[in-house]
């Protein structure tokens, strides 16, 4: 698989495991599930609250792994990498705006602009590495691929 497939692949579904390292807590791993904005040769964009612990476990320890997962392929796609924050009002409102992401609305407009602004983090990886599994590669030696 190509960086061209990973990308369509990923887009498709938008859904994935997050996995980060809570240094509050012992050092122990923390998943759990996001919705990707995009993903294209520029970068993978997620976003989340400030008020999340996952954003401040990025804050602490930017190394992340992120797991796509299609279901008609059976086909997983592990991306680690580093991530940073994108602290773009434009692309903030471009992300608010886009129809598939609605649910923003309600707390966009329950505060002041700003204050939105301040709080919706949207976090960029460019330096993605990643891992393509199947059951029938299941026990081949991995291949990494570099996204950017």
């Amino acid at each position: 698989m190509d960086r061209t497939a990973i990308f369509e692949l990923i887009n498709k579904n938008p859904g994935f495991f997050l996995a980060t390292i809570d240094d509050m807590d012992k050092n122990l791993p923390r998943v759990r599930g996001m919705l990707l904005y995009k993903a294209d040769e520029s970068g993978i964009i997620f976003h989340t609250g400030a008020f999340k612990d996952v954003y401040k476990q990025i804050l602490k320890n930017p190394n992340v792994q992120l797991c796509f997962f299609d279901p008609l392929q059976n086909i997983q796609v592990r991306i680690r990498g580093t991530l940073k924050i994108a602290d773009s009002n434009d692309l903030k409102e471009e992300i608010s705006e886009h129809p598939t992401r609605a649910f923003l609305k309600g707390w966009k407009s329950s505060v002041p602009l700003q204050e939105f602004y301040d709080s919706f983090i949207v976090f960029l990886m460019n330096d993605g590495i990643a891992n393509v599994w199947t059951i029938e590669t299941n026990l081949d030696a991995k291949t990494d691929i570099d996204l950017f």
